[in-house]
């Protein structure tokens, strides 16, 4: 045995993450389909027929079969493969932005075709491209940013595959990226004085972007959001999707109305795409407050469990990334619950594992099955580029997590997870 392994650190296959996911991935098959079933079908009322009869319903059956076989690849795949070629991994996914920005260009589309008329979005590719790079510039340092050199090496790392994402229009995915960015960062070990830095020079660029905006008449619908959602009565069009969410979240009630009801707002389509961006308004509709709360709730119970697995994973590869995917969704469910609700503006940010859309779908069971990866081979020893074998904490290290955190609650697990910066080589028994 190791030193630094413990029951909660053993390699293992974490089953409670899996049926997590998967339980919430099945939901979201019924959820699409509830969202655009049609009454005019001659089929037996089965719940089955129901999902059949729907188109979008199938096609994410579909997707959620080939997640499922995904996540199961990237479990299958060496987990030093993946650390070792992960600028090959960034690479391969800023090329596919590039070819949806040459389509895009020559007036195609920023998705690229794959057969029967299925498609591919590489925006959410890049993300996870994004965090696997991250992880392996912080495996390699323990002063991100800390000098002119290195701030110049990550914004170039990062920087130019958030430039191809906005050029296609995918602001949502940009701020996606930022977000876990920072978050990784945190956790790697950034000074405090460089995030207020970059804090306030955010918050700048931002005022200047829409001072410059406001000032010059510009109408882009973009713009027109934020407004809308500070003021609805500025752009009703805006605001009218937010506007018919809340209401049919508001009709579902305590318990909901039940799924498959003709008449209802989305049987009848009064809120516009609610099978994508706004399936949340469905669930609340068909399911009620209780249904709402379950969801949320399983997404809390995945975004801990993570949290959990991230702690007493002590090799610093895996535990980035682990912080990476968790702050992938962890975003993704805060802000489109959010706009949903009305309380954050609309930026088009599908709802993990429940919305329809096979990208977005298998980006995030590709994240899981990364996660998956790094539990199951964590008790692997890699060597580093120097040739040296990378740190693991001491047993008793983990008791002094846990005492910690039970004192200081959640602001504490930051701290919890700096303890496991690589800082010699590894002894062993």
């Amino acid at each position: 045995m190791r030193i630094g392994e413990s029951r909660h650190s053993r390699a293992h296959v974490d089953w409670v993450l899996i049926l997590l996911v998967f339980g919430l991935a099945a939901f979201g098959v019924l959820a699409v389909s509830v969202a655009t079933f049609s009454t005019s079908s001659e089929t037996e009322d089965t719940l089955l027929n129901y999902i059949v009869s729907s188109y979008y319903g199938q096609r994410q059956g579909i997707f959620f079969f080939v997640s499922m076989v995904a996540i199961g690849v990237m479990m299958a795949i060496p987990y030093e493969l993946i650390r070792r070629y992960s600028m090959l991994i960034y690479i391969g996914a800023c090329g596919l932005l590039g070819v949806a920005l040459a389509g895009e260009a020559a007036g195609v589309k920023a998705w690229i075709d794959i057969i029967w008329g299925y498609t591919l979005q590489p925006s959410e590719f890049v993300k996870l491209a994004c965090i696997v790079v991250t992880a392996k510039y912080l495996e390699n340092t323990n002063n991100p940013m800390g000098t002119p050199k290195e701030f110049l090496r990550i914004a170039a790392l990062v920087g130019f595959p958030w430039l191809l994402t906005l050029a296609q229009g995918e602001m949502g995915s940009v701020i996606v990226m930022v977000f876990v960015f920072a978050v990784m960062m945190f956790f790697g070990g950034i000074r405090y004085r460089i995030i207020a830095g970059v804090v306030v020079a955010v918050v700048l660029a931002v005022s200047l972007v829409l001072g410059y905006a406001l000032s010059s008449g510009s109408d882009s619908y973009r713009l027109m959001r934020i407004l809308s959602f500070i003021d609805p009565s500025v752009d009703e069009a805006a605001s009218y999707q937010v506007s018919q969410s809340k209401i049919a979240i508001g009709s579902g009630g305590w318990d909901g109305i039940g799924t498959f009801v003709p008449g209802s707002f989305s049987q009848l389509d009064y809120v516009p795409e609610d099978w994508t961006d706004f399936i949340f308004s469905t669930i609340g509709e068909a399911f009620g407050f209780v249904g709402c709360a379950l969801v949320i709730l399983t997404y809390l119970a995945i975004i801990l469990r993570m949290l959990y697995l991230a702690m007493y994973t002590h090799n610093r590869f895996g535990q980035m990334c682990i912080i990476g995917v968790m702050a992938m969704m962890l975003f993704h469910v805060l802000e489109n619950v959010g706009m949903t609700t009305g309380l954050m503006p609309v930026t088009g940010i599908p709802l993990p594992f429940l919305s329809y859309g096979g990208s977005n779908l298998l980006t995030n069971m590709v994240g899981i099955g990364l996660v998956l990866n790094v539990v199951r081979n964590r008790s692997i020893t890699h060597v580093s580029e120097y040739g040296t074998q990378i740190y693991q904490m001491p047993k008793q290290s983990d008791e002094k997590k846990k005492e910690k955190a039970k004192k200081f609650g959640f602001g504490m697990v930051s701290r919890a997870i700096k303890l496991n910066k690589p800082k010699g080589p590894e002894t062993q028994e």
